[in-house]
């Protein structure tokens, strides 16, 4: 069998799907008419491994509580060692309903009511969340817009913000949402020094690990050192490499045991046990076959990227957008326009009918930005785009 879901130039109609991003804006107070380009899922079909594999499961008709064994590991294991030479121990490993779940059991696990928990903002906005509503304190290392139109990270700020803060835990991004940064094994090493030196507890939010593009390079945190291994937990799944977000599947990998077994607790006490079935399945389709629609997927959204960069220098006066080196959530910079961020919210949303994520939502440093989705069919990134023009 070969692969048959290519064409990523096709338009579905996602309307009427119970789609997020295309049946819920009239709820999320947005007009109904927009065109939805803000939440990180694709709108491109599965690969054809992944669905006839959920299709032999709906034909089974039973879906009863359900578990996987070591092949489900395997799949994921096999999949880490070749694209990211990390081989993680079965041992570790414990499967949540998403990533964002796995970052609030951390929280409870690790920290106590009225703690710092650091993160370097602008970042994907529920870092904040399962901060705040877990009563706990935001201590934010802002990052750094360089001359060479990438986001730095202030070392000094990490380190001191840590002592002064009395911080316990780090939530990192890494690749970085939403600003596109792939940090270096260099980087990395810094930061993790200074976790270890303070005994910061380290959670690596490594959702985007399979997109990096023009020669960069993802680092599993947890693999630079054997040091780090003992202070990381690991958020992973294949709901980004292969579209799965509405599966419900992350794996996540705690090397030590009293990390774990305190997450473990966490997990349990939320009353949560086996994972969606038919997130099980499709992650491991996806891991054992979908290789080939991951590459060509990959390929198409770097070629949108350029698109985007090429439709700015050509038509967008005063927008940028920051060198993407990974996720397929691009930033784009507005602050050139001289048009307040606010201004440029209202215009988007209620004269373009563009629904994007106003950088607003990822911290004071995303003020003037706006984060869109690369992952769509040209036909819709080019309109989307043309709309930006026309109120701009």
């Amino acid at each position: 069998m070969s692969e048959r879901n290519l064409d990523f130039d096709k338009v579905y109609n996602r309307k009427n799907t119970k789609s997020l991003k295309y049946d819920f804006a009239k709820i999320r107070n947005k007009p109904e008419d927009v065109l939805p380009l803000w939440v990180a899922d694709m709108d491109f079909k599965v690969s054809s491994y992944v669905e006839d594999a959920l299709v032999e499961l709906a034909k089974h008709g039973i879906f009863g509580y359900s578990e996987v064994e070591t092949p489900y590991f395997e799949a994921i294991k096999g999949w880490m060692k070749k694209r990211h030479n990390w081989e993680p121990n079965e041992r570790w490993l414990i499967k949540t309903p998403g990533i964002v779940f796995a970052l609030a059991m951390a929280v409870k696990a690790y920290t106590d009511k009225d703690d710092g928990v650091l993160i370097m903002p602008p970042v994907y906005y529920p870092f904040f969340e399962v901060i705040e509503d877990n009563e706990r304190r935001v201590v934010s290392n802002e990052l750094i817009m360089g001359e060479d139109n990438r986001y730095h990270i202030d070392f000094l700020d990490f380190e001191e913000k840590i002592i002064s803060e009395n911080v316990k835990l780090f939530l990192l991004c890494n690749p970085h949402n939403p600003g596109g940064r792939v940090w270096t094994g260099e980087e990395l090493l810094r930061l993790g020094d200074i976790c270890l030196k303070h005994n910061v507890i380290v959670v690596s939010d490594e959702i985007h690990q399979d997109f990096v593009f023009g020669g960069a390079k993802h680092t599993v945190f947890a693999d630079i050192k054997e040091e780090f291994l003992g202070i990381t937990v690991t958020c992973t799944s294949p709901t980004k490499t292969f579209n799965l977000a509405g599966t419900q599947i992350s794996n996540i990998f705690i090397a030590d045991d009293k990390l774990r077994h305190a997450f473990k607790k966490q997990v349990d006490a939320a009353g949560y046990s086996q994972c969606n079935v038919m997130g099980l399945v499709a992650g491991e389709a996806a891991y054992l076959y979908g290789e080939e629609w991951f590459e060509a997927a990959k390929a198409y959204i770097w070629e949108n990227i350029k698109f985007i960069q090429d439709y700015i220098d050509n038509n967008l006066k005063g927008v940028s957008m920051t060198n993407q080196e990974g996720t397929y959530l691009v930033w784009l910079n507005f602050k050139g326009t001289g048009i307040p961020a606010d201004e440029i919210d209202r215009r988007i949303l209620y004269e373009a009918k563009l629904w994007l994520d106003s950088g607003a939502i990822f911290g004071k440093a995303g003020e003037g930005y706006q984060r869109i989705n690369a992952a769509c069919p040209r036909s819709i990134l080019e309109e989307a785009l043309d709309r930006i023009r026309r109120v701009i």
